[in-house]
């Protein structure tokens, strides 16, 4: 009976340790480089994303879904569009540029990519003031917005997209920086935000 109930926990250990290394990790790393910045790092497994985005029922937030409100999404049909887009072909769709900023919003392969430059000036017009840039990388895989999609016409299925993320072994999400902060979201396997 010892050696049953023995091989039995062996077993399941050597499960839950490969469903734990095979799990899919979303990072949050927000880097302040001022010089009293702080550091900001978030790891969570999508399986305890998973878990726990059903047991939330706070405001809009309810069951894995977003109660949208208002005339948003009754004015366009996110769903069409997005088919539409995920049927064309690759292309950059919006391109906005002005002195202040540039805008590209674009579909490759199976991605929907936005970027957003802005330029500005230093505050003060001196002899040495510098140019910033301040940048926004958004790559979202169709699939995952489909599935955010994939609820009530005033929905949000955070959950089915929490899901969809998993499968990809390794995308970054949204990239900012500017003059001192860096953001980064991105999916992984990996346990820490390095």
């Amino acid at each position: 009976m010892m050696k049953k109930t023995l091989g039995v926990m062996v077993f399941m250990l050597a499960f839950a340790a490969l469903a734990t290394a095979a799990d899919r990790w979303i990072h949050v790393r927000v880097t302040d480089s001022s010089p009293d910045g702080d550091r900001v790092r978030i790891n969570i497994p999508l399986s305890l994303a998973e878990a726990v985005l059903p047991t939330i029922k706070a405001h809009q937030l309810c069951d894995g879904k977003v109660k949208v409100e208002g005339k948003a999404l009754d004015q366009v049909d996110l769903r069409a569009m997005l088919e539409a887009v995920r049927k064309a072909g690759d292309n950059q769709y919006v391109t906005v540029e002005s002195k202040d900023a540039n805008v590209e919003v674009a579909k490759s392969g199976e991605f929907l990519l936005i970027k957003v430059h802005e330029n500005r000036e230093g505050a003060r017009k001196t002899a040495g003031a510098r140019k910033s840039t301040n940048t926004v990388d958004i790559k979202v895989p169709i699939k995952v917005a489909n599935a955010l999609l994939s609820g009530k016409n005033d929905e949000l299925d955070v959950l089915a997209a929490v899901r969809a993320l998993g499968e990809y072994p390794s995308l970054d999400l949204v990239t900012v920086q500017d003059e001192s902060n860096n953001v980064r979201i991105w999916v992984d396997s990996s346990n820490s935000a390095e």
